[in-house]
């Protein structure tokens, strides 16, 4: 009997951990190294020009997360890949969903300027979640303007590791280029 009652016990103790970890995990609390615009340049694997195509989610170990194919029409940094698969955790499977703090949501037919990192697991995400990531306008500008909002995550100095807040950054794609081209210490920014 005693040997039953702990064993009902033990099975309410971990219905309840596993409930209290559930709401845990919901919480919202991604916190970000800030990356200067040279920093995203510097560390990523990978920069890239291109519009979000098909999308699915999978598991990979654990984590959910949302595979999604850029039809690239630039690379700045990087080799000349067509397409580039990448991911953002986050995300629903069988009717079970995860979702991450901060992490972008991207919409089929949005051209955006990707600073992707590729992980020794062979996963390619975007640096920084949202922060290498500029919104592209579809207008049919010769020059458009890439523009990141500034994150609503926390923040933290690299060099001081207080907390700061984000900015919004607005450029010309001709300054990105630019820009890309001089931190790497190349002619030019990539091709088309």
């Amino acid at each position: 009997m005693l040997h039953a009652v702990n064993g009902a016990v033990r099975y309410y103790l971990l219905r309840l951990a596993v409930f209290f970890c559930g709401c845990l995990a919901s919480l919202p609390g991604a916190t970000l190294e800030r990356l200067s615009l040279d920093d995203l340049i510097a560390k990523s694997t990978a920069i890239v020009r291109g519009t979000v195509g098909d999308s699915w989610a999978a598991y990979t170990g654990s984590i959910i997360y949302t595979h999604y194919k850029i039809q690239v029409s630039e690379t700045l940094k990087g080799s000349n890949q067509q397409p580039v698969e990448i991911v953002v955790t986050g995300g629903t499977v069988r009717g079970i969903r995860q979702n991450f703090s901060g992490s972008p949501v991207l919409n089929r037919g949005d051209q955006f300027l990707f600073f992707l990192w590729t992980s020794k697991a062979g996963l390619t995400q975007i640096m920084g979640l949202t922060q290498g990531l500029f919104a592209l306008p579809q207008d049919g500008s010769a020059d458009p303007v890439a523009t990141r909002p500034p994150s609503r995550e926390l923040m933290l100095d690299p060099a001081t590791a207080r907390p700061v807040k984000d900015a919004a950054l607005s450029m010309p794609l001709s300054d990105l280029r630019a820009r890309v081209a001089k931190t790497l210490g190349t002619s030019k920014g990539g091709g088309e």
